[in-house]
């Protein structure tokens, strides 16, 4: 019995350590590929089909959410990216006054979001906030830290401590359940920056059966949850 025990953690552990090595060369493929393509998010523009709208987390460009981008785009969607953004290591409320300053000149309406990581506490922000609310028909946040990480009062940054559990404005977000309805929550069984997953009460949570934080950006099943989500109809 005890042998049992054992063996069932140790494969637990040996799983764990490979999702993360994989995990961290994922993200380290996909930031040299942003440092050297010359890709135009505006080619992504065009199309009849419900537009998006795609918020990356925190230290990352658009491009880490290029799988999905191309997929949406080749249904027909068109994709937008919020430039204006960078790596998006700004203020969770700074950073939804640009993405709204983005989406109201535009006049982008019934728009899906699709986010990663610290995108969807943004996106989340953007689904709450009177003047964007009505705009947004739903989001898929993938990885997205609605209860916080307890790794972040570890990290050096200010940027990286606001996803402490406690921190004011993450605990408001946390409580507010009125958008909840209208977000897929997709996240791995193992996440090595969120221990505590991603579920989020009230949402539709899906979760896959892989490890990581960057790499279920490409898992064909969580292209296949934002591009069902963009296909349905509105839940309000």
């Amino acid at each position: 019995m005890i042998g049992r025990i054992w063996g069932s953690r140790g494969g637990r552990v040996l799983a764990e350590a490979r999702w993360w090595a994989l995990d961290y060369l994922y993200a380290v493929m996909w930031q040299a590929r942003a440092a050297i393509s010359r890709a135009d998010p505006r080619q992504y523009l065009t199309g009849s089909a419900r537009p998006v709208l795609v918020i990356p987390g925190i230290f990352e460009t658009w491009q880490f959410l290029r799988p999905t981008i191309e997929a949406l785009h080749s249904a027909g969607h068109p994709v937008h990216v919020v430039t204006a953004l960078q790596n998006n290591r700004v203020p969770l409320d700074a950073a939804a006054r640009i993405v709204a300053d983005y989406l109201l000149p535009r006049d982008l309406r019934g728009v899906v979001i699709v986010a990663h990581s610290k995108g969807g506490l943004v996106g989340k922000r953007l689904m709450l906030q009177p003047s964007t609310a009505s705009r947004i028909d739903g989001m898929v946040a993938v990885a997205a830290p609605f209860g916080g990480s307890r790794y972040a009062r570890f990290l050096p940054l200010r940027s990286l401590r606001a996803f402490r559990a406690t921190d004011a404005g993450l605990s408001a977000l946390g409580r507010d359940l009125s958008a909840n309805a209208r977000i897929v929550s997709v996240f791995g069984v193992f996440d090595p920056h969120i221990p505590e997953g991603s579920a989020l009460a009230g949402a539709e949570n899906v979760r896959l059966d892989t490890g990581g934080h960057f790499r279920v950006l490409a898992d064909p099943r969580t292209v296949a949850a934002v591009l069902a989500r963009a296909a349905a109809p509105a839940v309000r």
